[in-house]
């Protein structure tokens, strides 16, 4: 490969990993803006007006603990692999062991890559990078993701059953244990764990914040939010947790409508972004030596091809992916 190409596929490579990175910069901090912005509600707003109700100052001076917390410029980035691992309930498993088993899976598809695709030179290098770095971080965010989704399907049960549980006159810590044994999944040992925590000494406030830590979703932080409130008010807990719920379930109900309104833009972006590949399958069947030219003599075209066929689909993505 000439230097001048090599230099051109480094630029193009440079500004499509530049351009990704904007896009999921800017999604976090959207993301952690509307965290912070379900935490702190009106209790900042009351502050600076000079209000001189103590419950108000009391739900600020916990609202800034909150954002303190959620403060994307401390060391402990929620993006972090042990973050990752605790948000994906592999809090017991070392960093280490991710990045063995990193090194293991880039190292075995790096050498498939190599003798079955035959691909040397820069492009082997780009894809072994990918590999050791990208696709690990991947799998781990969609375990992520999947035990989120999880969690919250089932939240919204867990919360009447306690608020059920408190009206029946049962303490708040009994109600924890009880939706702990009668749950499963995310949902039971999150809630296990604010109990255990419980027996230790560990205030109920702080607990349920670590839940919030452990399983950022907005529902959630409303969720610590209501039962820290609580803690420093003495409001009814029940009756925060009735209306949790129906604002969980509304946001289930608005979701799925989003969803429906845009499963044709969805499907749009599905069948653009699997054309080229189902393309070129379609031409490796009907005429093989055609397209394998492309995967001998032009692999440095499908590097390029590749970092902007990921950059197309994440804009689509971002154009077709609805925050509710």
């Amino acid at each position: 490969m000439e230097p001048i190409q090599i230099i051109l596929l480094l630029i193009i490579v440079l500004v499509g990993v530049g351009m990704i990175y904007t896009l999921v910069s800017s999604k976090t901090r959207a993301r952690k803006s509307r965290a912070l912005s379900v935490i702190s509600g009106n209790a900042g707003e009351n502050v600076k007006s000079g209000g001189k109700d103590n419950k108000d100052k009391r739900r600020a001076d916990l609202a800034k603990k909150l954002k303190e917390s959620e403060d994307p410029n401390k060391k402990t980035n929620k993006g972090g692999i042990k973050d990752l691992l605790m948000q994906a309930g592999f809090a017991k498993v070392p960093v280490w062991r991710f990045w063995l088993f990193a090194l293991i899976f880039g190292t075995l598809m790096t050498l498939f890559v190599k003798f079955v695709w035959g691909m040397s030179g820069i492009g082997l290098v780009l894809v072994s990078i990918t590999l050791y770095l990208g696709v690990p971080r991947f799998i781990l965010k969609f375990i992520v993701k999947r035990r989120q989704k999880k969690f919250l399907k089932e939240f919204p049960d867990a919360l009447e059953a306690m608020m059920r549980l408190l009206k029946a006159g049962m303490p708040i810590g009994e109600a924890i244990a009880m939706v702990a044994r009668e749950f499963e999944g995310p949902v039971s040992e999150e809630m296990q764990r604010v109990y255990d925590e419980q027996k230790v000494g560990i205030p109920l406030g702080e607990a349920v914040i670590g839940v919030a830590h452990r399983v950022p979703l907005p529902e959630v932080q409303m969720f610590a939010t209501g039962i820290a409130i609580q803690q420093q008010t003495g409001s009814s807990l029940s009756g925060i947790l009735q209306n949790l719920s129906d604002v969980i379930r509304a946001r289930f109900r608005l979701r799925r409508k989003v969803d429906a309104l845009s499963s044709e833009a969805k499907a749009s972006a599905g069948i653009i972004g699997s054309l080229p590949v189902l393309v070129a399958l379609g031409m490796y069947f009907v005429n093989r030596d055609y397209i394998m030219v492309l995967f001998s003599d032009g692999q440095h075209l499908l590097v390029g091809c590749g970092v902007w066929m990921t950059l197309g689909i994440l804009v689509m993505r971002q154009m077709i992916n609805f925050k509710v």
